[in-house]
């Protein structure tokens, strides 16, 4: 084990301590979940590219989260898989036909925006294939989209949107924002 390595191990090991749980803990699932353990909310990207244009969607003003901002398309995992959840949103947001068969994982994002916020892991999928010019069929979500030169992008930009593309562009596969270090 390289020595930077085992001194991330323990100083994580320091400042999360493993605390003995009761016998009788609320069922398997908390037998199985050290102390401190925290669900990350999934959330899947398309990165979508023609040209070197990548498309872009203007998000709602009124959006909960980065409203005025560009985003590529995205949303939450529900009760599917990463690459079910990709298709149904491309759809649902933009009327485009993915095939699943031209769908690659090309970058991760593992965030947390701020210490209370739930931690995120952002999967960026780029679809070598899709049918289907983008349209707004969620306007209450997004209110454009635009393709922009990747080497370009406008802002505002949602920010961990700007790493991973400029991370994929750079040929790297991960990225961590917002941990503190």
């Amino acid at each position: 084990m390289l020595p930077s390595t085992r001194a991330f191990l323990e100083r994580h090991a320091a400042e999360h301590p493993v605390a003995a749980a009761p016998a009788a803990a609320a069922g398997p699932a908390a037998a199985a979940a050290p102390s401190g353990t925290v669900p990350n909310v999934v959330g899947v990207h398309l990165l979508l590219e023609r040209d070197g244009q990548v498309l872009l969607g203007l998000r709602h003003p009124d959006s909960a989260y980065a409203g005025g901002s560009w985003h590529v398309l995205a949303g939450h995992c529900e009760a599917e898989s990463a690459t079910a959840c990709l298709l149904r949103e491309a759809y649902e947001e933009a009327g485009l036909v993915i095939d699943p068969a031209g769908v690659e994982l090309v970058h991760t994002v593992h965030m947390r925006e701020r210490p209370a916020d739930p931690p995120r892991i952002q999967l960026f999928f780029r679809a070598r294939r899709w049918e289907g010019t983008p349209r707004l069929r969620e306007p209450d979500k997004c209110a454009a989209w635009q393709w922009w030169n990747a080497e370009e992008l406008p802002e505002p930009i949602v920010p961990y949107a700007r790493a991973a593309i400029e991370g994929v562009r750079a040929g790297r596969v991960y990225t961590e924002l917002g941990w503190g270090r």
